[in-house]
């Protein structure tokens, strides 16, 4: 999916999350080119939070009824995870993918140098809409390479007990491995939560992790003082006491690193996004819908998709529609710099 907004300047570095501890980062409203009437908001990034290992950007549309047409548009250095909760999504792109996304399936995206894809609700008329988009950046091994599209609908699951599952989308969780292609060290999975029980999640200490709520209301045994993200940038701003947090749609926790483990509960039952991994290897420049590492070559990218060079191909069963890029700012796009 398209997005506007730009880095924040070198001045703007997150907060030290380094270690266990419970970072809250509430969702935002945003706008989204070529779109009119969604409701979309996001908690990835942050300029506290840039990254969760290597997940850069996470947006929700949704809950609403829409026409969603989003037309071809770019993008550089990163992968696309579209996980849907509600309504089907046709997606095509540059490399031949015609594909009608839905829940419980991944729709895996990769960009590579370049590639160009659009995404519209099935349908003529506003129907109901509700998923996760999510963005991985990729490795320097990886980002200059070919473009490809995968899809998966039988993801494997771990066993939480209790009744509590994991649907394991991308990377590794416990002893359970996505079949989806993943470049660096990462885990996304969904979270099943039944009512009233306790759930222990494992997790690897050398890893971070954040937990976003899809449906449903948990409770993070956090271990550590909740700190807002926005208000943690002001000094002297306490925390809230207490070991636990909750988390819903409206919010991202960041757990930082340090756990073997962490325990969720949902007093009526909920469904939770997990997002960890190994730290990312580099401080990336994230503009529109491009992932890079210097202002030099996100410049370079949008001047190739001005000019319709071959880089990002052509949308199956699409004419000249597409979705010009915003102007760069005036100052030179920094990285958005990593924790500790």
């Amino acid at each position: 999916m398209t997005r506007l907004d730009v880095a924040p300047p070198a001045s703007e570095g997150p907060i030290d999350c380094d270690g266990p501890r419970a970072l809250i980062v509430e969702a935002r409203e945003v706008p989204l080119g070529g779109v009119r009437g969604m409701e979309v908001h996001r908690t990835l990034p942050h300029r506290s939070l840039p990254m969760v290992g290597a997940w850069c950007f996470l947006d929700r549309f949704g809950p609403q009824d829409t026409l969603m047409r989003v037309e071809p548009h770019p993008h550089i250095g990163l992968q696309t995870v579209t996980w849907p909760i509600i309504g089907e999504v046709r997606h095509r792109d540059a490399v031949g993918s015609d594909v009608v996304v839905r829940p419980g399936a991944l729709n895996l995206m990769t960009s590579g140098a370049g590639i160009a894809h659009s995404e519209y609700s099935v349908g003529e008329g506003p129907i109901p809409l509700d998923a996760l988009q999510l963005w991985v950046a990729l490795p320097e091994s990886r980002r200059h390479g070919e473009p490809a599209f995968e899809r998966h609908e039988d993801l494997p699951v771990l066993d939480l007990g209790e009744g509590a599952d994991a649907v394991v989308v991308m990377g590794t969780l416990g002893e359970v491995v996505s079949p989806a292609t993943v470049h660096t060290p990462i885990v996304g999975a969904e979270l099943r939560l039944p009512a009233g029980v306790t759930v222990r999640v494992p997790l690897r200490p050398e890893w971070e992790y954040a937990l976003y709520g899809m449906t449903g209301t948990a409770e993070v045994e956090t271990g550590a003082d909740a700190v807002n993200a926005d208000a943690a940038r002001r000094p002297g701003t306490p925390a809230e006491p207490g070991s636990t947090a909750s988390v819903d749609h409206t919010r991202l926790i960041y757990l930082g690193r340090g756990r073997d483990h962490v325990e969720l509960r949902s007093d009526g039952g909920a469904r939770v996004f997990l997002l960890g991994g190994e730290p990312f290897e580099a401080d990336i420049v994230m503009w529109w819908n491009f992932v890079g590492r210097s202002h030099d070559e996100i410049v370079e990218a949008r001047e190739a998709w001005e000019a319709q060079a071959p880089r990002f191909g052509t949308v199956i069963d699409h004419g000249p529609e597409r979705i010009p890029a915003p102007p760069l700012p005036g100052v030179r796009l920094t990285p958005r710099r990593r924790r500790g």
